[in-house]
């Protein structure tokens, strides 16, 4: 039987990279998939990808940062499918500066996208999961979130609150089934993590110097957050909350 037979997914930020690939793997599971986000275009590529192989998906659009447009579309997923026992939240964005060089524009767009945003659909969503008797909530927050890098203290300050929301909601929704994860990747292939290294003099080095900070010597997958995001939204995990989980190929291990 496929591990998300008869679940049914919101993925915020599916259009592209990671939640694309969450999309994906999803409906190869067996979960009908609702794919939000801003560029609706993209959202329907991947939904007709979807359809095409015989999944069940749909694209709706959705700004995470605004609390009417979550809500709208959560409410327009839950009339489609019936329920809603899934929800991943996985649009971000990443700004590389020091404090004294992040504009105060730049912060701003920063923890919307990456904090409140997630705290937005995240709050909206439960009620919705209330109705379907509980469910699992999985955040894509970052390595990030638990360590610092250098020039990163917009984006650590948003994924650091990305990984405390995530165990705060976590305690105050078990006992109403609703499970609350975080998973932690550090950097991923994708237009958003490599778009700090293509700003480089010479981004083949950079990629090559990346890859050999980590243990195992390469950087993340999409497909590599995927897989361990179908372990959370399954009942595999129905004994796991309140988890911040480094996907990391062993960088935090030293």
């Amino acid at each position: 039987m496929p591990r998300l037979d008869n679940k049914f997914a919101f993925i915020a930020g599916a259009g592209t990279g990671i939640g694309r690939a969450c999309a994906l793997r999803f409906a190869r599971e067996g979960a009908a998939v609702a794919l939000a986000g801003r560029r609706i275009g993209l959202l329907e590529e991947v939904a007709r990808t979807i359809t095409g192989a015989g999944g069940q998906a749909m694209a709706v659009a959705c700004d995470v940062t605004q609390r009417a447009a979550a809500e709208q579309a959560l409410a327009a997923v839950e009339v489609q499918f019936g329920r809603i026992n899934v929800v991943v939240n996985n649009a971000g964005a990443v700004v590389v500066a020091d404090a004294e060089h992040t504009s105060d524009d730049d912060w701003d767009r920063i923890i919307a996208t990456n904090l409140t945003g997630t705290f937005l659909v995240s709050r909206a969503a439960l009620e919705v999961l209330r109705r379907s008797g509980g469910g699992s909530i999985v955040n894509i927050g970052s390595i990030l979130g638990v360590v610092a890098r250098k020039d990163r203290p917009a984006y650590c300050a948003s994924k650091g609150g990305v990984t405390l929301l995530t165990k705060a909601m976590a305690l105050d929704h078990a006992h109403e089934n609703i499970r609350v994860n975080c998973i932690c990747p550090t950097i991923v292939g994708t237009d958003l993590g490599m778009e700090s290294i293509e700003a480089t003099p010479d981004p083949g080095a950079e990629r090559r110097k990346r890859a050999l900070e980590i243990p195992l010597g390469r950087m993340g997958r999409p497909e590599d957050v995927a897989h361990l995001a179908v372990y959370l939204a399954s009942e595999e995990s129905s004994w796991v909350t309140g988890a911040a989980l480094p996907l990391d190929g062993g960088l935090t291990a030293y």
